[in-house]
């Protein structure tokens, strides 16, 4: 299985300014950030940067740290666009700003699959704030968005309201996603595509216990029942874990054999301003159907 590298260019509200000594430099609209990036091993083009905030990460390896001001001038929010998508991006706790813009190559690329079809049908599995979902429901795709964080549920129909998208054909869920996409089977519900971004370990509404090496073979496998010979795409990306994109790849591998298409894995990546390098961010798996 060959490997690929899907790579995020800069755009008029973002971009990847500077990186290195396991830190980056980005762009998020007018305003700059400093975050933590382990993989960014060089060292940077300028020792000099300047930004409004930077994170700085704890001691521990679960995620912890805070959110430093330089600008207290800041706003708590502020509006950015992708294409005809807009949506807000703020400093969270989760030392991102409320989206994940190493996801536009995907983006495009789905957008991409389901050109030409009528009405087609997909779903984004832990949709987070819904810049996916908003993506191809501009493009006219009925979506269903599920997320078992009511806040980011909340935050993704205010994304659609700032897109002009409040009335899309979009289905709002909060819900764990094993147990929806387990109803849907059950249900005999089939989609053109379907898109996932687990976490590494997360909790549903409900409690429920989500560990990716336990629980995402099952997810996928699932998925694939609400997939058929016409559907058009499934998408998995993987990030923070110690795992290969070859893995992630032989699982689709295995649970799309009965399915004609084809199986590609590899890295995504956002390349620099300053050089041009390539920052590493997750890794991704994907089906594409005939």
């Amino acid at each position: 299985m060959n490997l690929s590298t899907l790579i995020g260019e800069p755009w008029a509200d973002y971009g990847l300014i500077d990186s290195g000594h396991g830190r980056k430099l980005e762009r998020y609209g007018p305003y700059r950030f400093i975050r933590p990036e382990p993989q960014a091993l060089w060292a940077p083009a300028s020792p000099d940067w300047k930004a409004h905030a930077e994170f700085v990460p704890g001691s521990d390896e679960e995620g912890g740290g805070r959110w430093y001001w330089e600008d207290r001038s800041l706003p708590q929010s502020w509006p950015l666009a992708w294409r005809e998508v807009s949506f807000a991006a703020s400093c969270t706790p989760f030392r991102h700003l409320g989206f994940f813009p190493d996801m536009a190559p995907v983006w495009d690329w789905m957008r991409g699959r389901l050109e030409g079809m009528e009405s087609p049908a997909a779903m984004n599995l832990f949709g987070y704030t819904g810049v996916g979902t908003l993506a191809l429901a501009a493009s006219g795709a009925q979506m269903v968005h599920v997320d078992a964080s009511k806040k980011s549920v909340a935050a993704a129909r205010e994304n659609a309201a700032l897109s002009g998208l409040a009335d899309a054909p979009v289905r709002w869920i909060t819900d764990d996603a094993q147990k929806f996409v387990a109803r849907e089977v059950r249900r005999g519900r089939r989609y053109d595509g379907i898109i996932l971004d687990p976490p590494k370990y997360g909790r549903g509404p409900d409690g429920e216990v989500w560990r990716l090496e336990e629980h995402l073979a099952p997810l996928v496998a699932d998925c694939r029942r609400l997939l058929d010979a016409d559907s058009r795409f499934l998408f998995l990306t993987v990030y923070a874990v110690r795992m290969s994109a070859l893995a992630i790849g032989e699982l689709l591998n295995q649970i799309f054999a009965d399915l004609p298409g084809t199986i590609e894995c590899g890295e995504l990546a956002v390349r620099e301003e300053a050089r041009g390098l390539l920052l590493p961010t997750a890794i991704w798996a994907r089906w594409s159907g005939r």
